[in-house]
Protein backbone atom coordinates (compact mmCIF):
# COMPACT_ATOMS: atom_id res chain seq x y z
CA UNK A 1 0.00 0.00 0.00
CA UNK A 2 2.71 2.83 1.18
CA UNK A 3 4.81 1.50 -2.18
CA UNK A 4 1.81 2.37 -4.46
CA UNK A 5 1.48 5.92 -2.72
CA UNK A 6 5.18 6.53 -3.33
CA UNK A 7 4.71 5.47 -6.67
CA UNK A 8 1.87 7.57 -7.47
CA UNK A 9 3.92 10.31 -6.02
CA UNK A 10 6.80 10.23 -8.48
CA UNK A 11 4.83 10.05 -11.31
CA UNK A 12 2.71 12.65 -10.61
CA UNK A 13 5.97 14.32 -9.90
CA UNK A 14 7.38 13.87 -13.15
CA UNK A 15 4.12 14.50 -14.98
CA UNK A 16 4.34 17.58 -13.40
CA UNK A 17 7.82 18.41 -14.42
CA UNK A 18 7.06 17.09 -18.37
CA UNK A 19 3.87 19.72 -18.83
CA UNK A 20 6.17 22.67 -17.05
CA UNK A 21 9.22 21.75 -19.40
CA UNK A 22 6.69 21.69 -22.48
CA UNK A 23 4.91 24.95 -21.24
CA UNK A 24 8.44 26.88 -20.59
CA UNK A 25 9.37 25.49 -24.27
CA UNK A 26 6.19 26.86 -25.51
CA UNK A 27 7.03 30.07 -24.05
CA UNK A 28 10.44 30.47 -25.36
CA UNK A 29 9.43 29.29 -28.98
CA UNK A 30 6.73 32.41 -28.89
CA UNK A 31 9.23 34.69 -26.95
CA UNK A 32 11.54 33.63 -30.15
CA UNK A 33 8.92 34.53 -32.71
CA UNK A 34 8.03 37.72 -31.24
CA UNK A 35 10.89 39.03 -30.01
CA UNK A 36 10.21 42.39 -27.44
CA UNK A 37 12.18 45.86 -28.71
CA UNK A 38 13.64 47.63 -25.76
CA UNK A 39 12.02 51.04 -27.47
CA UNK A 40 8.68 49.13 -26.45
CA UNK A 41 8.84 48.65 -22.99
CA UNK A 42 7.44 51.30 -20.61
CA UNK A 43 10.35 53.30 -19.04
CA UNK A 44 10.20 52.99 -15.46
CA UNK A 45 11.64 56.05 -14.17
CA UNK A 46 8.33 58.29 -15.96
CA UNK A 47 6.18 55.79 -14.58
CA UNK A 48 7.51 56.45 -11.31
CA UNK A 49 7.38 60.25 -11.47
CA UNK A 50 3.70 59.27 -12.33
CA UNK A 51 2.78 57.89 -9.30
CA UNK A 52 5.02 60.32 -7.19
CA UNK A 53 3.23 63.12 -8.61
CA UNK A 54 -0.77 61.35 -8.09
CA UNK A 55 0.63 60.60 -4.47
CA UNK A 56 1.75 64.08 -4.10
CA UNK A 57 -1.75 65.36 -5.46
CA UNK A 58 -3.87 63.03 -4.05
CA UNK A 59 -3.43 61.70 -0.62
CA UNK A 60 -4.20 58.10 -0.39
CA UNK A 61 -4.73 57.16 -4.09
CA UNK A 62 -3.09 54.66 -5.88
CA UNK A 63 -2.29 54.31 -9.58
CA UNK A 64 -3.09 51.39 -10.68
CA UNK A 65 -2.50 51.69 -15.25
CA UNK A 66 -0.43 53.86 -17.34
CA UNK A 67 -1.01 53.76 -20.92
CA UNK A 68 0.33 55.43 -23.84
CA UNK A 69 -2.00 57.07 -25.48
CA UNK A 70 -0.96 57.39 -29.30
CA UNK A 71 -2.61 59.88 -31.40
Amino acid sequence: MENDLLLICAIAFVAVLVILSLLAGVIAGICKLFPVKAVDLPDPGAEEAVRQAVTKAFPGCRVSEIREVKP
